[in-house]
């Protein structure tokens, strides 16, 4: 069958939200309102943080995937602006009754970066060298396949489960068939997956891809990730000075779909949110993301194109059940009930930003209007803790530095606010601010060193499991409890249901069991990020999963 619909309604949230743009803000001053757009020249946009590398499948952030989505395809895509599906390198594709075995029909004339071609052996290729990955350190920096696909032809990595794939069939040049062990509700969304983009099985093999090595808390990547990624996509990769923080891509001429209109674009690193507002104000970069809330309206009136997405995230305090006392679920309830998050939506939140009572935003299918609410309660909190044997613990609250995320514009800030709160019920904090990529995400994801945590998500796809399986479908690090075996085990049915009734029925009940029996982690709001661009910048097409896409950019001057 052809690219279905999504069910839900993000779509045209997305629409109305990306064509209005930010609440009193410039009118949109994109390529089709007026004059003829520009080819050629350098677009420059501004990054908070050094990608991890190039490697799609060995990333799930958010800086990492801004170059990646430039330079790869994925079978399927998102339709520029929206969270529907679209043909990518695959033209169509379709399902037996059982959701099991997915054929692809391929789009011909397609070759990599290097010149090989692209065919259904290529992909076939990828799909298997995920599945066969070897050694402990590799699959377990595999977070997307591990969320999706679950495990291994060998587990090594202790977070590795039972396998959804089974195999991949070349069936001719144009024709890729992918057999799975289970339906899965996360297909064919998944298939969007910027970790599933389809590398150069050349570039693979020649620059040992699949070597990573893990020294202490850090991990290093093969010559292909960090220096010779090789896609299909717009943009070539062009280097990588990771001590400068500038991304260079080229132009790619002989792309299959809407060539680049820029010749460059350089992805430029600005750690400081201030320093990437001054930059867009000179001039020296024409693009950033995720602007203060404070900032919105005031560029806006000083001409800049402010557009804001839709909220579709989340942003959640994680709970390490490691330490003795977190695995106490009435500990967990009083550190829900100790945050004033109301007052966090006003007083830090972007314009439009919501508290959240799940793990999932209210326009996808399962969301349940009836789960447990933690209001704000600090009494309760206290007698909560004293019931529990828990007054006076002390926990290390982790939170990113360096770094400003669609679902967290300002992670100190926020850790400011929680930290007071907690402490006013009798919660000693010691704050531990880490990098994000290379420090705060390997503690907090592989290590598990933290009590707490702040971190969050931007949909990828409109499927409850997109959410609530990312987060809380298998045992992990960063929340320091794998005998959580309920939960695995209801989310693991929910998300194998073909019936979208038995689904959303099933899904609701789990958000319901998420909130009140395991509370893994406190949802604290949805926040709907913005993209700025000056003037000069025409054609960007915004997306409600931040999956912008520059080939459609061009810069007037």
């Amino acid at each position: 069958m052809q690219a279905r619909r999504l069910r839900t309604g993000v779509t045209l949230a997305a629409v109305a939200a990306l064509a209005v743009g930010a609440a009193g803000c410039a009118d949109s001053d994109r390529s089709n309102d007026s004059g003829e757009a520009k080819t050629g020249g350098t677009f420059v946009f501004a990054g908070a943080s050094n990608p991890k590398n190039f490697d799609p499948i060995f990333n799930d952030d958010g800086e990492s995937f801004r170059p990646i989505r430039q330079m790869y395809d994925t079978l399927i895509q998102n339709k520029p602006g929206t969270a529907d599906l679209q043909g990518a390198l695959a033209e169509t594709w379709e399902h037996d009754p059982e959701g099991k075995v997915w054929t692809f029909k391929l789009r011909q004339g397609v070759k990599f970066h290097d010149g090989t071609p692209f065919n259904a052996a290529a992909v076939c290729f990828n799909y298997d060298r995920w599945y066969n990955m070897k050694g402990a350190a590799a699959q377990a920096q595999m977070q997307y396949y591990l969320d999706v696909f679950g495990g291994f032809a060998n587990n090594e990595a202790d977070v590795a489960g039972k396998p959804v794939y089974n195999k991949c069939e070349a069936k001719d040049d144009n024709t890729a068939v992918l057999t799975l062990n289970q339906y899965k509700g996360a297909f064919p969304g998944a298939f969007a997956l910027t970790a599933f983009s389809i590398a150069s099985p050349e570039a693979l093999k020649k620059y040992d891809a699949d070597t990573v090595k893990q020294n202490g808390d850090s991990f290093e990547y093969s010559a292909f990730a960090n220096e010779h990624p090789v896609g299909t996509g717009p943009f070539t990769f062009g280097g990588w000075d990771a001590a400068k923080g500038e991304v260079t891509l080229n132009r790619n001429p002989d792309y299959f779909g809407e060539k680049a209109k820029v010749d460059k674009l350089i992805i430029k690193v600005i750690a400081d949110e201030n320093t990437r507002k001054q930059e867009l104000r000179a001039g020296t970069v024409q693009g950033i993301d995720f602007p203060a809330p404070a900032d919105r309206k005031a560029l806006a009136g000083e001409g800049f194109n402010v557009i804001d997405r839709p909220a579709f995230n989340i942003l959640y305090l994680g709970i390490n059940q490691k330490n003795p006392k977190l695995k106490d679920l009435r500990v967990r309830q009083a550190i829900a009930y100790a945050l004033n998050r109301q007052q966090l939506v006003q007083t830090k939140g972007p314009g439009g930003t919501k508290v959240a009572d799940e793990f999932m935003p209210d326009t996808v299918l399962g969301y349940a209007p009836d789960v447990q609410k933690y209001d704000y309660n600090p009494d309760k909190a206290k007698q909560l803790l004293k019931e529990a044997g828990a007054e006076g613990m002390t926990l290390n609250f982790y939170y990113p530095t360096d770094v400003t995320r669609p679902y967290m514009p300002n992670p100190q800030e926020i850790f400011t606010v929680l930290a007071n709160d907690l402490q006013a019920v009798g919660i000693k904090v010691n704050g531990v601010p880490r990098p994000w990529n290379g420090g705060y995400k390997d503690d907090v994801q592989q290590f598990g060193k933290h009590d707490l945590h702040l971190l969050g998500w931007t949909g990828d796809y409109n499927d409850p499991g997109n959410f609530v399986s990312s987060f809380f479908g298998r045992g992990k690090a960063e929340f320091g409890d794998q005998a959580m075996t309920d939960m695995f085990a209801a989310i693991a049915k929910a998300d194998g249901i073909v019936d979208e009734a038995g689904k959303k029925a099933a899904w609701e009940q789990v958000n319901r069991d998420v909130a009140a029996k395991w509370l893994p982690a406190v949802p604290v709001w949805h926040a709907p990020p913005a993209i700025v661009v000056t003037k000069d910048v025409k054609g960007l097409v915004a997306s409600p999963l931040t999956d912008e896409r520059f080939n459609t950019v061009s810069v007037t001057k």
